[in-house]
């Protein structure tokens, strides 16, 4: 029932919403800013095409290597770097994410900067939104259960975190295997979907847009990261439609539709609701060093 323009807008979207959640874990429930969140889909697209490529597995298996690789690669990225924080921690997943950018644009098997062709066409509509689905679900119980709250805990006071026996560094880590693991997913969706990669497809511009989904929809909020996911995603596409004057200079408006968007709602479409609910361990570690300020 769709024209072939929206079916393919639609199945974008569902791409794009599994990154931004994915991402949301990382940097909205952990605090920890991560610049190459793109080179883990990388990972995931090429994996999973070289996987169908050379031994011509079935596409589901093709996906589970694609999200497996790039869960290793986050947990290579995550032992060394997560003790870093903020800016440090950006620089090292920026360029993390030009190793992997540049080590794909020379590796033979990869098809270099000719890029990777021939790759079936698996993805569709009902299975990119399943996949979607099936992401956001398992973000939103992940950050209602257990791990969510300390991850809270984590990014709004790690020291307090740790003083109430938070072990920190398990659980940035886990968080970053398990973000890189749901971008592998996205990553192989879209490798069969395009049935083309290109390593500029998974640059650092791609980070950003990524980043700026989160930012836009509510830092910490799943629903948030879906919304913003889906205003950056159709926005674009909807400016195009307009009148030629707005087709023209579309980007100039989607800039300046963004920066009015985050002056009215500077905490981001949906505010998040579950900081409100880890922050308990937080306290207590702040309630103690005021104690001992007192004493």
């Amino acid at each position: 029932m769709l024209s072939a323009y929206y079916y393919q807008l639609f199945v974008i979207a569902c791409i794009n919403v599994i990154m931004a959640v994915s991402l949301n874990l990382v940097t909205g429930c952990a605090g920890q800013l991560s610049l190459g969140h793109a080179a883990f889909m990388g990972i995931g697209a090429y994996t999973a095409a070289i996987v169908t490529l050379s031994w011509d597995v079935p596409f589901v298996l093709a996906l589970i290597s694609g999200s497996v690789s790039a869960a290793f690669f986050g947990l290579l990225l995550g032992l060394p770097t997560l003790r870093l924080r903020g800016d440090y921690l950006a620089i090292a997943t920026l360029g993390f994410g030009e190793i992997i950018r540049v080590a794909i644009l020379n590796l033979e098997i990869t098809g270099g900067a000719f890029g990777l062709r021939g790759i079936p066409k698996e993805t569709n509509l009902p299975i990119a939104f399943t996949s979607a689905v099936a992401v956001c679900l398992a973000s939103k119980r992940l950050t209602k259960s257990r791990f969510g709250r300390a991850l809270i805990a984590i990014r709004e006071d790690e020291v307090a975190a740790r003083a109430v026996g938070i072990n920190s560094t398990f659980y940035k880590v886990s968080a970053f295997v398990i973000s890189a693991s749901c971008a592998g997913i996205a990553g192989g969706l879209f490798a069969h979907w395009f049935r083309y990669l290109n390593p500029s497809s998974f640059a650092f511009a791609e980070s950003i847009e990524v980043l700026s989904m989160v930012v836009l929809g509510g830092i910490g909020s799943p629903e948030g990261s879906v919304m913003g996911a889906l205003v950056l995603t159709f926005v674009p596409e909807f400016l195009r439609g307009l009148s030629s004057f707005v087709s023209q200079y579309r980007m100039l408006f989607y800039g300046a539709l963004l920066v009015i968007m985050m002056l009215i709602r500077p905490q981001g479409l949906v505010s998040a609701d579950a900081s409100s609910k880890g922050l308990h361990l937080a306290d207590i570690g702040k309630k103690g060093r005021d104690e001992d300020d007192d004493a």
